[in-house]
Formats: C-alpha cells, sequence, structure tokens
C-alpha cells in the first residue's frame, strides 16, 4: 500500500475525497462481472458509511482482485482510463498491480493476499460483499499489525463499533448481540437488501454479495479458522485486541460517537472467539517456542 502525500485536508464528497472515484470503480467492476474490492480506510467507509469519515489528502486507493481474474481487471482499469505501471505490473502483477486513477491518485490492487506482517488470504471470502473485502478481512488487515498507528487504531474501532460481530447462523447471531453490550440500535432490523454495517448488498444496480441480504459481519467462522491455524497471527491479533481498552481511554477521539454496537465489547467477543478456536499440533508446536522467534514479518514498502 502506498505513502500518502501530505496537504490540506478533503472534503467529503468533493473532487479531493478519493471514496466517489474508488467506488465508481469498484461499482463498474460488478457491473462488468468482475471482482475488484475496496481495502483499508476506503473500505471501512463503504461498510461504516454512518459514521464521520477519516479523510487525508493524498490518500491511496486499495484494492483486491483474484489472481485468476487479474488480466481482466488491468484491462477494465485501463478502458476506465488508469494508467498502468507496466515495467512494475510485469514484474509484480502476480501479487501486486500498480495504477494510476484518471484523477492521478495511486491504485494499488492486491492479487490474491496482502502480506505484510502476516498474510491475509481474501480468497475464502472474497465474494462476500459487493464492493469491498469482507468485513473480517478489512478488520484482520489492521489487526495484523504490530505496530498499530492511529488510522489502524480509528479504522479498528470504527469497524467494531458498525459492524455486529457474528456467524453464519441465527444462534451466532443471538450470542454476538449478547456479547456486544445490547447496543444494537441498527443492524438487523434495517430494510431487506440494506446490510447492517452500511454496504449494500445487491449495490445500486442489484448486484449481490454471495450473502445476499444479510450484508455485513464480522465473521467469526474465518477468524477461528485463521487464529487457530497459526499461532503468530493468534499472537498478535489477540495482543491488539488486549490494547483497545486502553487506546478507547487514552484516544477516545478515535471512538465514533452513538454507535450501534459496544466496541471493546465486541473486541472481548473476538478474543474469546481466539481463545476457544480449535488448535492444532502445528499452532501448539509454535506455542511453545512463545516470543523466542519472531512471529511476524517486517514488510517493506514496494517502490513503484
Amino acid at each position: 500500500m502506498g505513502t500518502e502525500a501530505s496537504g490540506h485536508s478533503p472534503v467529503v464528497g468533493s473532487a479531493d475525497d478519493p471514496l466517489p472515484e474508488a467506488l465508481s470503480l469498484a461499482r463498474g467492476a460488478a457491473e462488468a462481472g468482475l471482482g475488484l474490492k475496496l481495502l483499508g480506510g476506503l473500505a471501512v467507509r463503504v461498510i461504516c458509511p454512518d459514521f464521520a469519515p477519516r479523510l487525508r489528502a493524498g490518500q491511496d486507493m486499495d484494492f483486491a482482485c483474484t489472481a485468476k481474474s487479474r488480466k481482466e481487471v488491468a484491462a477494465y482499469l485501463e478502458r476506465s482510463g488508469c494508467q498502468p505501471d507496466r515495467r512494475f505490473n510485469n514484474l509484480n502483477g502476480d501479487r501486486q498491480m500498480y495504477f494510476n486513477a484518471p484523477s492521478g491518485r495511486p491504485i494499488d490492487v492486491m492479487v490474491d493476499r496482502l502480506v505484510m506482517c502476516h498474510t491475509l488470504d481474501f480468497r475464502p471470502s472474497f465474494g462476500n460483499l459487493p464492493f469491498t473485502v469482507d468485513a473480517i478481512d478489512v478488520l484482520l488487515s489492521k489487526l495484523q499489525i504490530v505496530e498499530l498507528n492511529e488510522k489502524d487504531v480509528w479504522d479498528t474501532f470504527h469497524l467494531l463499533s458498525g459492524v455486529p460481530v457474528g456467524g453464519p447462523g441465527p444462534a451466532a447471531d443471538s450470542r454476538a448481540e449478547q456479547a456486544a453490550g445490547g447496543r444494537h440500535a441498527a443492524g438487523r432490523g434495517a430494510a431487506a437488501g440494506s446490510a447492517p454495517g452500511g454496504q449494500d448488498a445487491r449495490g445500486e444496480r442489484g448486484e449481490r454479495g454471495e450473502r445476499g441480504d444479510r450484508g455485513a459481519y464480522l465473521d467469526t467462522d474465518r477468524f477461528a479458522k485463521l487464529l487457530g491455524g497459526d499461532w503468530g497471527w493468534w499472537r498478535t491479533v489477540t495482543g491488539n485486541l488486549a490494547k483497545l481498552p486502553s487506546l478507547a481511554t487514552e484516544k477516545a477521539h478515535l471512538l465514533p460517537r452513538e454507535a450501534p454496537y459496544e466496541p471493546l465489547a465486541q473486541a472481548r467477543h473476538l478474543h474469546e472467539v481466539a481463545e476457544s478456536a480449535p488448535k492444532g499440533a502445528k499452532w501448539k508446536m509454535r506455542a511453545r517456542m512463545g516470543d523466542r522467534v519472531r512471529w511476524y514479518e517486517l514488510p517493506e514498502e514496494v517502490d513503484h
């Protein structure tokens, strides 16, 4: 993901706000039958549209696509007026592609996975939502960062405040609602087709993610499977979840106001899911080594 320039703060919906252009590209790809899904802070804005957004000057647009459709996605972006970095894409296109949007904004497209402190494979849940990667993957892309900065904490608190923790059935939803502290003011009472987190499951022209009317939720099954299969992931994510109560006190300005879900209660629920997830022999063997051996990678910025 790219480096952001400094400058004035953009105004929501203005030419300096990257979301309209980014969402137009994602929507156009969906209409063309292609998967080009938003990542990062822009994905948080789509999933949690009722909160005041985090805006930064010079913000790039981060997307994901799958390897099997990357050539079609690249062709679509070029047809949409985006200029490819051909040398970079020829060398790295199997894992990342780089373009400049018609506005001049940088576009990073991650192919199949995000490789940072840990590797997050988007493919198992890629089709769940129409314009973003799955909500739990957006959250995991933040919680996998060993040294969180303020924008990572902002995004984490907003996702935990705006999207319910849940699983693929009503029983799991009931348990999640109890864990969320009873602040379920919006969500499953929303109109059919409107995702609890704000992303319309059908899109504006009837496109559907695989979840149909259910929309966005923080999928405990995917969360448990990932953390139960990899001790390094478990160590970083549970460590970051444990930091949230003190961060909520020290940096209260990073929490949204009038949120439908209590973020710390939802974080505790996810922590309990991580603790109770079945662990295999490989996980237990790595756990015995503990922090004596580094469990995460040190990501390097890729030059374009």
